[in-house]
This record gives C-alpha cells, sequence and structure tokens, in this order.
C-alpha cells in the first residue's frame, strides 16, 4: 500500500476565458468518492474515530514498520538513495481520506471539489488560509507545481508518476482555484488520486533540486515539521504550534504527539532489546516466534508495558516470494509452480510462528476481491474473450497453494514439484542437479537483508535442494538490498504490498507490462501478462462496486494461474507492544492502525510509570 498517487489527463476547456467553469459542471461538494458515496456531511465536526478533545503534547519514538534499516535523504519522491520514514507528515494534500470509508476523501487544502459531469475535470477550490511552515501562502501555483513534478515519468518515482499517467493537465485558474483535466476511459479515480497528491512549495524547489536525494529539510503545509536527526540512527518530527488546519474538521483530534521520532536499528533483535530496556516506547510485532515467545520479560508483568492486538479491515497484501520471470530459467510457469509446492507452508506455520498465521493464496486476501470457488457468469463474460490465452485452471476454481500434512516430510508436495520440472525440461543428471537441454544447471539466489528471516528461508533451501535445484540464501545490507530491487537484479525476492480497499491505478505498479519494464517500480515478478493488463483496466473502469468486484475476481483468477509468485502469510491484524503512557479513541479506524494519526500522550499514565 504506498500509497501517495498521481496521473495524467487531458481535456478542452472551450475557447471562453480561462475563469469559465467547464463544461457540464457538477455542484461543489466538500468531498470526493469513487462511486459518490460520502458518509459525512458537509457540516461535520471530526471523524467519528477520532477524540476530538484530545490532548496535545509528549512524544511517540517507534521504529514504524518499514523494512529500510536507515536512511540518507529526505526526499521520497524519487527512486535514488533511501528516504526517512514519516516524511509524510510534512506535506499537507488537498483532501485526506477517511479511514473508515472505502474511498471517501474530504477537504483540507481544498474546502471543496468540483467533478465535471463527463468526469474529465475537476476543479479544486482552496482555502485562502493554506500556508507554508514560513508563513508564505499555499496557492494553486505550488499545487500545479506538485503535479507537474511527481508526474515526470524519467525522474519522479514511479509510486507518483505512473498513478499520474492519465491526467493531461493541471491549471491555475485563480491564486485559490487550480483544475485537473483528464485523458483516456480510465477516470473514475482521477479526481481522488490528484486530491491525494502532496503538495510542496514552489518557492522553495525553485532554489533546491527538487530530483535530487537531499538531507535539507523540505517546506512543511503539513502538521510536522523534521526537528533532530543522525542518519542511520534515528529523525524525528515536531508538531507545528502554528499549523493553519489544526482546527479543521478533518484534522480535529488527529496528530495529537508533540514529537514522533523513528528509531533505526541494524537488525530486529537489537530493536527488541532496546525497547525492553525502555529506549523506545512503542513497536508493530512482525516476527511470530518474538511474540509468542519474547513478549515476558519483566515490564509486561508489571504492567509498565502493554500487549494490544487491533483488528485490520484492510486488505492484507500480497506477501510472498516473488520470482523474476525476466530471467529464462523462471519462463515456465511449471517451474514456478513446482517452487510453491516445494514450500511446506503448514510445518512453517506450525514450527516457526507458533500457528499465528494463515497462509496467503490472493492478490486480494481479506478483501472481497479475492476470488472464491468458480468463475460466475459476469466474470466469465471477461475471461472468455481470453479463452485461448488462458490456462484451463482459469475457468475453474482458483488456484490454491498446496496444503501438506505437516510433517516437514511431505512426500507428494516433492514428487508433484519434481514432475513439474521435469515437465517443463528440467531433469536431474547423474550428480542429482536439475539441468535443461544444454546442461545448465537450475540455480536461484534468495536475496534478504534480514538476518532473523533465514531459517524461515533455509527450510524453504533444503527443499529445493531435495529436488534437484541449486539454491542458496544472499544477505545483504539494507542500501545494496534497495539498490538491486530498483534495478530487478535478482532471482528470488520475500516482499509485500497492499492494496486500498478500492483499488486504483497504482496497481499498475504492481503488475502491468509497463512496470515490468519501469525500474523501481514494484512489479518484481516480472509480470507482463496482456490479459491481466486488459482485465486491471476493467477493474479501474468499473462503475460501481460490484463491477469492481468483479473485475478484481476475475484479474485474481489470472494472476493466481500464472504462478509468479510463492504465496507466504498473512494475519488480519496488528500486534502492537507499547509502554503504558498512551491512551486512545474509543472506536479504531477500520482500514488503519490510528496510532501515530489518533493516539495521544496520556500524562497521568506516564507519572505512574515513573518516566
Amino acid at each position: 500500500m504506498v500509497n501517495t498517487k498521481a496521473q495524467a489527463f487531458f481535456a478542452t476547456i472551450g475557447l471562453l476565458c480561462v475563469f469559465a467553469a467547464p463544461a457540464g459542471a457538477a455542484e461543489k461538494r466538500h468531498g470526493l468518492s469513487a462511486f459518490g458515496d460520502l458518509a459525512y456531511p458537509a457540516d461535520f465536526q471530526h471523524f467519528n474515530y477520532v477524540n476530538p478533545d484530545a490532548p496535545k503534547g509528549g512524544r511517540l519514538s517507534t521504529i514504524g514498520t518499514s523494512s529500510v534499516l536507515t536512511f540518507n535523504s529526505f526526499n521520497p519522491f524519487i527512486i535514488r538513495d533511501d528516504p526517512a520514514q514519516g516524511l509524510e507528515f510534512l506535506f499537507d494534500s488537498l483532501m485526506v481520506r477517511a479511514q473508515d470509508e472505502p474511498d471517501s476523501m474530504y477537504g483540507l487544502i481544498a474546502q471543496s471539489a468540483e467533478v465535471a459531469d463527463d468526469k474529465r475535470s475537476v476543479t479544486f477550490y482552496l482555502r485562502p488560509e493554506a500556508k507554508f511552515r514560513d508563513g508564505t501562502p499555499l496557492t494553486a501555483e505550488d499545487v500545479v507545481f506538485s503535479y507537474e513534478k511527481l508526474r515526470d515519468p524519467t525522474k519522479a518515482h514511479p509510486s507518483y508518476a505512473a498513478p499520474l499517467r492519465d491526467v493531461a493537465k493541471g491549471e491555475v485558474i485563480d491564486p485559490h482555484t487550480v483544475r485537473f483535466s483528464f485523458t483516456g476511459d480510465n477516470l473514475r479515480d482521477l479526481p481522488s488520486i490528484v486530491a491525494g497528491l502532496p503538495i510542496l512549495s514552489k518557492a522553495h524547489y525553485d532554489k533546491v533540486d527538487f530530483y535530487k536525494p537531499s538531507l535539507e529539510p523540505p517546506m512543511a503545509s503539513g502538521p510536522y515539521e523534521i526537528g533532530e536527526y543522525k542518519p542511520g540512527t534515528f529523525i524525528s518530527y515536531k508538531r507545528r504550534p502554528d499549523y493553519w488546519a489544526a482546527n479543521l474538521p478533518v484534522m480535529r483530534g488527529r496528530f495529537n504527539f508533540d514529537e514522533i521520532r523513528y528509531e533505526y536499528f541494524r537488525d530486529r533483535t537489537a530493536g527488541m532489546e532496546a525497547f525492553k530496556a525502555g529506549a523506545y516506547d512503542l513497536r508493530e510485532e512482525f516476527t511470530s516466534k518474538t511474540w509468542a515467545t519474547e513478549y515476558n520479560f519483566p515490564h509486561i508483568k508489571n504492567g509498565k508495558v502493554k500487549l494490544v492486538t487491533l483488528p485490520d479491515g484492510s486488505p492484507s497484501g500480497a506477501q510472498g516470494w516473488f520470482i523474476n520471470t525476466r530471467r529464462e530459467k523462471f519462463a515456465d510457469p511449471r517451474v514456478r509452480k513446482a517452487l510453491d509446492y516445494a514450500f511446506d507452508f503448514e510445518w512453517t506455520n506450525k514450527n516457526l510462528f507458533y500457528g499465528l498465521y494463515k497462509r496467503t493464496n490472493s492478490y486480494f486476501v481479506n478483501s472481497d476481491i479475492e476470488a472464491k470457488g468458480p468463475p460466475s457468469e459476469a466474470e466469465l463474460k471477461l475471461l472468455e474473450p481470453f479463452r485461448d490465452k488462458l490456462p484451463a485452471e482459469v475457468f475453474g476454481e482458483p488456484y490454491n497453494p498446496p496444503v501438506s500434512d505437516g510433517s516437514g516430510r511431505d512426500r507428494k508436495l516433492l514428487t508433484t514439484a519434481s514432475k513439474l520440472l521435469t515437465e517443463a525440461g528440467w531433469t536431474v543428471n547423474a550428480q542429482g542437479v536439475r539441468v535443461n537441454a544444454k546442461g545448465e544447471p537450475l540455480s536461484l539466489e534468495l536475496l534478504m537483508d534480514e538476518p532473523s528471516l533465514e531459517k524461515i528461508f533455509g527450510f524453504w533451501v533444503e527443499k529445493l535442494k531435495s529436488i534437484g535445484i541449486q539454491a542458496s540464501i544472499r544477505n545483504i545490507d539494507s542500501a545494496q538490498y534497495q539498490s538491486r530491487l530498483k534495478d530487478f537484479d535478482f532471482d528470488i525476492d520475500m516482499s509485500r504490498y497492499s492494496l486500498d480497499v478500492t483499488p486504483g491505478p497504482e496497481v499498475r505498479l504492481f503488475w502491468s507490462s509497463e512496470a515490468a519494464r519501469t525500474k523501481g517500480s514494484r512489479n518484481l515478478a516480472g509480470i507482463a501478462d496482456p490479459v491481466v493488463d486488459a482485465l486491471t483496466e476493467k477493474m479501474l473502469n468499473a462503475t460501481s462496486r460490484d463491477e469492481l468486484r468483479t473485475a478484481g475476481n476475475a484479474l485474481d483468477r489470472v494472476l493466481r494461474a500464472g504462478h509468479y509468485w510463492v504465496p507466504q502469510w498473512y494475519k488480519a491484524a496488528h500486534n502492537i507492544a507499547f509502554w503504558d503512557r498512551f491512551s486512545w479513541p474509543a472506536i479504531k479506524p477500520k482500514y488503519d492502525r490510528g496510532i501515530q494519526d489518533t493516539w495521544w500522550y496520556d500524562a497521568e499514565k506516564a507519572a505512574k510509570l515513573g518516566q
């Protein structure tokens, strides 16, 4: 889920004065939604999942959720180098997402928006009081500047540039009015995409090269600014007491900490030991063994450290070992399927994960877009035109990973894997090694930068070796790891990406043919399939949630039948440990953890801790 967006679009506004309203303009609204539904009325005072009277103050220090173990830049908008965590707190957007609705956004910099009846343009009306940190006004010129910088496909990060592909033009109508025009057929999500863009200061970047990595703090427009920092060690964000939007309905009760600080550690073990010692306040635990066995230290028993499990209503994401199909040895889907059959999830979950996980089987797991059962009549209408290009299994039950007996020695899985490899032309030579017709061995390298995962990787590697594959693990430092991912310089990589409840154009980054050719994209597997492209566009062009679900179900079937990954595991929850100095609202946002956003420092609890 990543999750800043932008696109490119085209429209004609006629030969009238540039201040004229676009043809077929609809009414101004206080919010936007892909399908038009807004739960909050125009006069709402705050989101339901916040405490509007939450006190401000205190500090939250955490290790964040990123796999990046260091940072060397404050520029998250380009491919180069490793940006710090939390930079999103620096930048306001035209509108902000409501985390208890599937896709609704409400006005922040823009007090209202007007989508043309033909959907080919959206006009935003900015609040005159919007300001940057230095007190200068935030105007339509800054909005258009931000769009133009973030849409450059050769310089901006693909997570920004790719979604802006169908946004043709941004226009300054007057200092507080901006219009975006769209091209192409996928118009549904474009207003929300431009509404969510981070807004940058044109004056600041007239003096600073936007496309270069930099540790110069950018000009903030959001609730925080950069405080103290040390690359590779920590970064601190200080709440702005003069933040212009603090009392707007979309911000009331949010961002309550005076300081949010991210700590960096060389590995998870070091991070855990630092937490036990009280070096920072809160961590989300991603390692099941640690959650099951290590949260029993004295401060948990005496109540100073609390453990909570927060339900997660959002799609749980596609996590797995992604197979780089750009490499010829992985071109045959039977080879890729064999790798899946060599992984024994049931044994792994029981012996390494303490039974805390479920097997991932879908690219849309934990959502209604996950394909189940045979295709519906509506799905078949989408799939039939491609029947001659698809494997037969697409038209039956969706592919699910094999289920073992949990013994770690299930011969039937390895027998099936061996059969698939032989059918694909990889036979076993006298040395017990799988080779092709040229005598070349089938070798693969698992890329990783987290030593704590080596035991999990190692169990799978041993199974791969047992069927003649020369498998190995390559553990490298974080900077080199990120560089190799961006260049697609790997055989197999473990990764996870999550999607919005209403998937938008950002999904092209994960599996489109264009993204397969774009360095730095999230299409690690190199998926380049015209059928996948076509069904993705069907999903993005859906005009109702039913249409979106149908197209997404069909797409999920095709992706799963392609065997582009070895799916791993998920849990629809967040395991959180924290020192007991915080409070939070009675209602949790359905689609977000809500910690940095809605929790607050509780001085009374902190006093009881004696810290």
